[in-house]
């Protein structure tokens, strides 16, 4: 086994033992893989820029990626039937000729399946399967956000994604959520709000795609109300009087029956 391979393996078993044990002491790394503290340090740095895990003071937290999101494989496998069926709803605000963002989730991934039906369209996204996807199809102009390309997410995230992001103007955003809690949308990924963020500033209208598993999740970090938003489309087993709150703040809710 070469260093490189030695040290991707160290890797891999310190992202396993962080996301099992949800913290973890750089102390305790170093003797359980027999490496120096500044080893760890380093490992730790690298996993973080990849969206894996977050440092804290005196060791690693994995509440801001995999714990919390599970890996992309996990995210496209949950709740995928309910994904399809928002997506195709959301679908329904496409129009030939558009100019239209598409975050880097797995909900709105599905919606690349309905664009050959609205071409020609011009796409902007982060999402790495959105761009590999989009680049076979013909009828759609693809745009792809840089920046620094987080493994977790399988999407280019952070500082200069959102810059290129506000490089564009387009006529609606397709995004989705980690969480909502009293009417706000949270993500457990500081990046990630930057990113989403910048897309809704550049976007005339947009659209919000949440299944009703969201409503029962936390996040840490604030990124908009729901009343920022155009349209919020809904599973029919999101909490009614979630729903019924939405309402009565003039959100527009699509409920997308089974």
């Amino acid at each position: 086994m070469t260093r490189t391979d030695g040290q991707e393996e160290r890797r891999r078993r310190l992202r396993e033992l962080v996301t099992t044990k949800g913290f973890v002491r750089t102390s305790d790394l170093s003797a359980e893989f027999a490496v120096s503290v500044m080893t760890i340090h380093r490992d730790l740095d690298a996993l973080q820029a990849q969206g894996w895990l977050r440092k804290v003071r005196g060791g690693a937290s994995c509440l801001p990626s995999t714990q919390f999101h599970g890996s992309v494989g996990e995210r496209m496998t949950t709740m995928a039937q309910t994904k399809q069926r928002l997506a195709r709803a959301a679908a329904e605000e496409l129009v030939p000729g558009q100019i239209v963002v598409i975050d880097d989730s797995t909900t709105c991934l599905g919606l690349i399946h309905h664009l050959p039906h609205h071409t020609p369209i011009t796409v902007i996204t982060n999402s790495l399967p959105a761009i590999t996807a989009l680049a076979k199809e013909p009828g759609a102009a693809l745009v792809a956000l840089g920046g620094t390309y987080f493994p977790a997410y399988d999407a280019f995230m952070g500082p200069h994604t959102a810059q290129s992001m506000s490089a564009f103007r387009a006529d609606v955003l397709f995004m989705s959520t980690t969480a909502v809690t009293a009417g706000r949308c949270y993500h457990m990924s500081p990046e990630t709000v930057q990113v989403k963020q910048a897309m809704m500033a550049a976007a005339a209208r947009r659209v919000l795609l949440v299944d009703h598993t969201k409503f029962a999740n936390q996040g840490l970090y604030a990124l908009a109300p729901l009343t920022d938003f155009d349209l919020v489309v809904v599973d029919d087993a999101a909490p009614a009087g979630e729903v019924r709150g939405l309402r009565e703040r003039g959100v527009d809710v699509r409920i997308v029956p089974r």
